[in-house]
């Protein structure tokens, strides 16, 4: 179950719409189309929505430099297009930004005291690619780093598992755990691609050494190779380190049509990796998942991928309607899985 009544929280407000560019890949058209699949296909009795408020500064402190938050509203108020060459801003960009944090703030309130155990924040702008000072990749506050840190601080969490599926790896919140063993940080991402990160080297510092894992996959990876991954590395680690809240960073971007990348995955593949992370929250965190949307740029593959995600979180049984892309591991993915095995094998039983 979801929850007592079966349903997914769906944490959505219309502002959400304000922040956008039409000439950009991250503009609010992503957010209409996933809206539209779901009202038009899912089961009345499977979800229902939140509306967030937003976060405070002290929330967005616990993972930022106050003078970059301060910065950030001082461009939205001067009139300001751009933060960085990627990452555009309009005047009301910091207040969305502020309920795009604030909605998985929502969502994880939701999970621990609601009607609900698994939540989607459908929020933009994205977040992962945050830094503690520094806005990159379409997103100025990271919002999956918020509600990591807020379950700690609200909900006595002491482990947190944050997978992180989006086509590009996951720098912000990388960096802002890297040395914190009481943050499991997973990122399957293309590489090479934008940021330059996630090396597989790349497995913490300090104290959290051994609680990063970067899988950087080859170009044309699909369902059957992150499969692979996913039955080798990614589930039994995250059953060795038994999490307490599994979140996930959900960028569809990975989707064999999406224009901003060169990976294969279906609707199905998504189905299947969010049916494997349920299954790890089942057995370690009582249920309890809260995903945030990140990338994700091809309209309607994205919107269909994270359908079938809340397909299989939910338990609809709805119809896939699609095979899966490619049924054998693609060239250089064993010899990958290889490197990654012996890099991590140091830290885990694999």
């Amino acid at each position: 179950m979801t929850g007592e009544n079966g349903k997914i929280g769906l944490v959505y407000h219309p502002d959400y719409l304000i922040h956008t560019n039409h000439g950009h890949p991250e503009r609010k058209e992503r957010l209409e189309h996933i809206i539209e699949r779901v009202k038009a296909g899912a089961p009345g009795e499977g979800y229902y929505f939140i509306e967030p408020g937003e976060a405070a500064v002290d929330d967005l402190a616990l993972v930022h430099d106050r003078g970059y938050i301060e910065s950030v509203e001082e461009a939205c108020n001067s009139g300001r297009s751009f933060l960085d060459m990627d990452t555009y801003i309009v005047p009301e960009s910091y207040r969305v930004a502020l309920l795009s944090a604030g909605g998985a703030l929502a969502g994880l309130k939701e999970v621990f005291g609601g009607s609900a155990l698994k939540a989607f924040a459908l929020n933009r702008p994205p977040g992962h690619h945050a830094e503690r000072s520094k806005a990159m990749g379409f997103c100025l506050f990271n919002n999956i780093a918020v509600a990591a840190e807020a379950a700690r601080r609200d909900h006595g969490v002491e482990r947190v598992a944050i997978v992180d599926w989006d086509v590009h790896h996951g720098n912000g919140t990388e960096h802002t755990f890297y040395n914190d063993p009481g943050i499991l940080f997973v990122s399957t991402h293309q590489s090479p691609a934008y940021p330059g990160t996630g090396q597989a080297a790349s497995t913490g510092r300090g104290d959290g050494e051994g609680y990063t894992v970067n899988i950087p996959l080859p170009a044309g990876c699909g369902d059957a190779d992150y499969a692979l991954f996913f039955d080798r590395i990614i589930i039994p680690i995250l059953d060795q380190y038994k999490p307490e809240l599994l979140l996930i960073s959900a960028g569809q971007d990975a989707y064999s049509r999406d224009p901003l990348a060169g990976m294969a995955l279906s609707h199905r593949g998504y189905y299947n990796m969010a049916d494997k992370l349920a299954g790890v929250a089942e057995r370690w965190s009582g249920g309890k998942m809260l995903l945030c949307l990140e990338g994700g740029y091809h309209l309607e593959g994205q919107a269909g991928a994270v359908f079938q995600v809340l397909n299989a979180l939910g338990k609809w049984g709805l119809p896939l309607n699609e095979e899966q892309v490619e049924l054998e591991p693609g060239q250089g993915v064993q010899q990958r899985l290889e490197e990654i095995l012996a890099i991590q094998g140091r830290f885990w039983d694999l």
